[in-house]
């Protein structure tokens, strides 16, 4: 019996030991980017105002831009990673990127296979529509006609705040819905950001602007499972890019909104 004692101790003591210093592998992304001085990291190239390719042929957005603070505050060298909604997450699993900046809302499947930061960016669906028509409140939509698509997360959202006497049209599908804005059939629209961000870069004569909000649903980056050093070290970057105001900049820049109080 005591035997048995003797080698059931000494296996979990190896077990314990085994599991250490696996932990302590894990924890090799920060000091491997450190060392080389270059960060790898992920984004969208097709997802604007997030992430897209601008006229130079360069990435540019929110995405891209939050990728470049990050790199610049840790000194080291930003190599951009073009992903897609699919292979994003197996980026980080196959270590081919160190971070995933790409509009990542956090749930939990997802936290099952990779760890998250904080937040760094709102990701919302609001109502959009000319500079110069002022919409400061829900009830300014009274009398006004809004374009959405049927059965969106935005219609049932513009369902709850709309007032009764707005005219809500409804229609079959986002490109649908965005050519009835384009053309002046709707005076306002109720879509996500990245549909809008899109509308706006390419129609840039209609003056589109941020209006109200129907729904927030912030985004956090991604980090492979285990590299709490790294995760931790992202973290304080953008704990003082939300201080300094950075991320509100960024997010004006791109959304036409400040970041507000995105959870951490």
């Amino acid at each position: 019996m005591n035997k048995s004692k003797r080698h059931l101790s000494i296996t979990i003591a190896a077990l314990a030991l085994l599991g250490a210093a696996g932990s302590a592998m894990a924890q090799t992304a920060l000091d491997d980017v450190l060392k080389a001085k270059k960060i790898t990291i992920a984004i969208p190239t097709d997802y604007p105002p997030y992430g897209f390719v601008g006229t130079d042929l360069k990435p540019q957005g929110l995405d891209i831009d939050m990728a470049k603070l990050i790199a610049s505050k840790l000194g080291v060298e930003l190599e951009l990673a073009p992903v897609t909604s699919a292979n994003r997450i197996p980026y980080l699993q196959t270590k081919k990127a160190e971070l995933v900046i790409s509009t990542l809302g956090k749930n939990p499947e997802r936290e099952k296979v990779i760890d998250f930061t904080a937040a760094y960016s709102p990701f919302f669906q609001a109502v959009f529509g000319p500079k110069s028509m002022n919409i400061k409140s829900w009830a300014d939509l009274n009398g006004k006609t809004v374009g959405v698509t049927r059965g969106a997360m935005e219609d049932q959202e513009l369902g709850k705040l709309a007032p009764a006497g707005t005219d809500v049209k409804r229609f079959e599908d986002n490109n649908v819905t965005v050519s009835s804005f384009v053309s002046g059939q709707v005076q306002l629209i109720a879509t996500g950001a990245s549909v809008a961000g899109s509308m706006m870069a390419k129609n840039p004569q209609l003056n589109t602007e941020y209006k109200l909000l129907l729904k927030d649903s912030p985004n956090f980056i991604g980090v492979a499972k285990g590299e709490d050093k790294l995760r931790l070290k992202v973290n304080e970057i953008i704990v003082d890019a939300k201080k300094s105001g950075e991320l509100d900049k960024m997010a004006n820049k791109w959304l036409g909104r400040p970041a507000g109080d995105l959870p951490l």
